[in-house]
């Protein structure tokens, strides 16, 4: 009988403790760990990172977080900013340097967003080099988290004018991502390839030709979406896509671009209406041309005289597309005759003088012919012959490969988008100094890519003269409110504006004519465009 007893109080006991933990229903999962990790289209401010984790929010996946060391950088809304997006940082460096791993374990993410290779591209270093290097941060990735589910980016764009190569290059890149992301999947820890790269304009969607700026923050958030959610656990609540937009009126028609307008569609969803779509139809293809946040937008980048026929998407904050609007017709006039030349520059000034190179400022030309200042030739006079030496779109440029202790005469001419060139500038003299003697060694820097805070001088190449050297200083002068952020393959130390920067133990020793490289990044105040020019290099 006590035994039937003590059974039947365990049972009710038992029954009791399923009611009473029963309500609380079962323990919530934990959030999925994302880590965005890149360069500075990753993290400065990388806004393609809030517009991607409010689109998550708004759409049923909120069990997420965004991870990282590096905080968030402002974009104008709320949102998880955690990342790991190094302004400047090359993967390779990242890679050679073992940054990864503490980066990890500091966050112990459960999927990777990488958009990286950006840097690596711009400093020439060959696709097979870069991939080796994601083959390093892969492997540490698995290393702290076997199931590691990672998406890698097929780069944006690039169409800075001080990368002429970078173009092709990106494209040379981004075409040997998917074999070898083949190559590196596994079942446990699968490598997703996000085509970043197609349908990215760099006129309309980056503010330099490197970087993202609002539009192009939109089109990535839009291609991290539908390869991430896969991964995620949740159910996008709104499956309703918006009304169809109107038909779009074409106006203010020129040789290169066009104005559209049309009636604002309505969206019943729940996630509101995010923006519009806008495609040109040639034949049976339509081809994305640009997006926009209201019912109007401005094409720029069009043919001159061509037709274009043109229609309207919405879309809203869950991805959903409407029906197609109506398509419109206009024709973009003839281009516009321009043959009057630019005003001469004026006389260039020499800077930064060294064995290799020098710095040239003139007063800017202006054009009035209507096809606009396109940029700069500069030119050397030798006897009655004139070669030219190198371009800029700006009124400054950095010379380099000079032959040391050589006298050389310089002019700048104008050129406008029409092709019109201006007089030739006055002359300017300058003599190279004397080349490497012994031990010595020079240094030259070049801006890699800056904005309007700041900057990056990737490489600093220094260069041992006729004999080896054990080891090298070089300094160099920042100008007034300028501030080093970061550096990499060298140890710097700051006195006042006054920069020195030291070889490493890898680094330091460069048999005769040999170079190696560093590199910083600074900022400076916002508007401010200057940037260091003159390095001077030494050896013990």
């Amino acid at each position: 009988m006590r035994h039937k007893l003590r059974t039947f109080l365990a049972i009710v006991l038992a029954m009791v403790g399923a009611v009473v933990f029963g309500v609380t229903g079962p323990a919530q999962a934990a959030p999925v760990r994302i880590m965005p990790l890149g360069d500075s289209i990753t993290g400065s401010p990388g806004c393609w990172r809030a517009l991607l984790w409010n689109r998550l929010q708004s759409t049923g996946y909120t069990n997420i977080d965004f991870v990282g060391t590096l905080g968030p950088q402002g974009c104008g809304v709320s949102y998880d900013g955690d990342n790991e997006g190094h302004g400047g940082f090359l993967a390779t460096n990242v890679a050679n340097a073992n940054q990864l791993p503490g980066w990890l374990s500091a966050t112990n993410p459960d999927i990777v967003l990488m958009h990286f290779g950006t840097n690596d591209v711009w400093s020439n270093i060959a696709p097979a080099t870069i991939l080796s290097a994601f083959s390093t941060l892969v492997d540490q990735m698995r290393a702290n988290n076997p199931n590691m589910k990672i998406l890698v980016a097929k780069i944006i764009p690039m169409a800075a004018s001080a990368c002429a190569a970078c173009p092709q290059r990106v494209i040379d890149f981004n075409n040997a991502i998917p074999a070898w992301a083949a190559g590196k999947t596994t079942a446990a820890s699968p490598i997703t390839v996000v085509d970043q790269w197609t349908n990215f304009n760099t006129t309309t969607d980056t503010y330099d030709g490197v970087h993202p700026n609002a539009a192009g923050d939109q089109k990535m958030s839009d291609k991290w979406y539908p390869s991430l959610t896969p991964l995620l656990s949740g159910t996008p609540t709104d499956t309703t896509p918006p009304t169809t937009p109107g038909t779009p009126a074409a106006s203010s028609i020129t040789s290169t671009g066009a104005s559209l307008t049309w009636t604002a569609s309505t969206d019943s969803g729940g996630s509101g209406l995010a923006g519009y779509n806008v495609y040109r139809r040639v034949g049976t293809t339509d081809t994305l041309l640009t997006q926009s946040t209201t019912n109007s937008v401005a094409l720029t980048g069009l043919t001159a005289s061509t037709q274009y026929q043109v229609f309207v998407r919405a879309r809203d904050g869950a991805g959903n597309l409407s029906g197609n609007s109506a398509l419109t017709t206009f024709t973009t006039s003839a281009p516009p005759v321009d043959t009057t030349p630019p005003t001469t520059p004026g006389t260039p000034t020499v800077s930064g003088v060294t064995s290799t190179g020098a710095t040239l400022n003139w007063t800017a030309s202006t054009d009035s012919g209507g096809s606009g200042l396109a940029g700069y030739n500069v030119y050397r006079r030798v006897g009655t012959t004139d070669t030219q030496i190198a371009t800029s779109t700006t009124n400054s440029v950095t010379l380099t490969g000079l032959t040391a202790n050589t006298q050389y005469q310089v002019f700048v001419r104008a050129r406008d988008g029409a092709g019109n060139l201006s007089g030739n500038s006055s002359l300017a003299t300058f003599t190279t100094t004397g080349g490497g003697t012994g031990g010595a060694c020079t240094a030259t820097g070049t801006v890699q890519t800056q904005w309007g805070d700041g900057y990056v001088v990737q490489p600093v190449t220094v260069t041992a003269g006729t004999s080896a050297i054990t080891g090298w200083t070089v300094t160099f002068t920042l100008p007034a409110g300028h501030t080093i952020t970061g550096s990499w393959n060298a140890t710097l130390t700051v006195s006042g504006q006054t920069v020195t920067a030291k070889s490493l133990g890898y680094n330091g020793n460069l048999g005769a004519g040999q170079n190696t490289s560093f590199g910083f990044q600074a900022s400076r105040p916002n508007g401010n465009t200057a940037t260091p020019s003159a390095y001077t290099c030494t050896s013990p």
